[in-house]
């Protein structure tokens, strides 16, 4: 399957026939050519075939035609120790409701994820990250429409997802790791590759760069050089600049200002700033109340058209400031 994000494509496998030709709802029309129409009906088997009122299917359709806006990526943690909702959603039915939720609300793609990678977080075992994603999974596959990516580091988990019905590898280490490209080449999936400075239990002790902005575009090159060779085409790959990842406040701000530059790269961007740090340290909010704080990235950035994909943890609030930019951009 093939995702047009504005100017990008991105590709990834999918199961289930396609995903049943990625079942979507008017809720998704205004992403233009991201959304691909589909011939399965509603069933109530998965509450993204929801129908939208009137009122917002008319202003949806109308929105889509003119300006392209980001895919929304929904964030479901399975942890007991993820810094914004860690235990919120560590057993398996709390996640898969929240996950649910955010399908409801409009997610795009649903990210799923077994180990935190917080700030001085303790790395846990494949086994373990399993048998927190495995079942949540299970679940979710047979029921949703919409891709689901696995945010993990490791091939043994990776393997065993996409096994399941997964379609996106998101790494925070960016496939440093050649086993786990290896293991992802045969299911052809989407993959994120993401600059990390360190790991979590280092990344932010004193982080340091000549210059942020052309050091992590450098980086991203090359791993999408490796990942090429390796036998991967380009529209599998996305980015992720890593905000928060290895990163003090002044780095962070510096790509935010300067998301356009990595277009020269010319792969799809993903946005990640959902109730970091760097929010807390500008607003004085801790980490649950810093929504304000992420929704003003996400107008700079959109205002700019320099993320094809956010990554939230506030799904229905994102996309209410997306479509309100939109309308705005859209006047007469």
């Amino acid at each position: 399957m093939i995702w047009t994000c504005g100017q990008f494509s991105f590709a990834f496998s999918s199961t289930k026939e396609e995903q049943q030709q990625f079942a979507s709802t008017l809720e998704s029309s205004f992403l233009e050519s991201s959304v691909v129409e589909s011939s399965i009906q509603p069933n109530g088997t998965s509450p993204r075939l929801k129908a939208p009122e009137p009122g917002a299917q008319r202003l949806l359709g109308a929105l889509g035609k003119k300006v392209q806006l980001p895919l929304v990526m929904g964030i479901v943690n399975v942890t007991p120790d993820s810094f914004s909702d860690g235990g919120q959603f560590h057993h398996r039915d709390q996640a898969v409701r929240h996950a649910l939720q955010l399908v409801e609300d409009g997610a795009n793609i649903l990210d799923i994820g077994g180990e935190s990678s917080r700030p001085d977080a303790q790395p846990i075992s494949w086994q373990e990250e399993c048998d927190r994603v495995l079942p949540v999974l299970r679940i979710l596959v047979p029921q949703i429409s919409i891709p689901i990516s696995i945010d993990t580091t490791k091939p043994e988990t990776a393997e065993r997802c996409l096994d399941l019905g997964a379609s996106i590898v998101n790494d925070i280490r960016g496939f440093r790791d050649p086993a786990l490209a290896q293991i992802c080449l045969p299911y052809k999936p989407g993959l994120l590759i993401m600059h990390m400075q360190g790991n979590p239990l280092t990344m932010q002790n004193i982080p340091y760069y000549d210059q942020v902005v052309p050091e992590t575009i450098d980086f991203l090159k090359n791993q999408i050089d490796r990942l090429l060779d390796s036998g991967f085409s380009l529209t599998q790959l996305a980015i992720d600049p890593g905000i928060g990842f290895g990163k003090s406040l002044d780095h962070n701000l510096t790509i935010l200002r300067s998301l356009l530059d990595y277009q020269v790269l010319n792969r799809p961007l993903c946005l990640g700033v959902s109730r970091k740090s760097f929010l807390g340290r500008i607003t004085d909010r801790d980490v649950h109340n810093r929504l304000p704080g992420s929704l003003a990235v996400i107008c700079y950035a959109q205002m700019k058209h320099s993320a094809q994909i956010v990554r939230v943890h506030d799904v229905r609030e994102t996309i209410d400031i997306l479509k309100t930019i939109a309308a705005i951009e859209n006047a007469n």
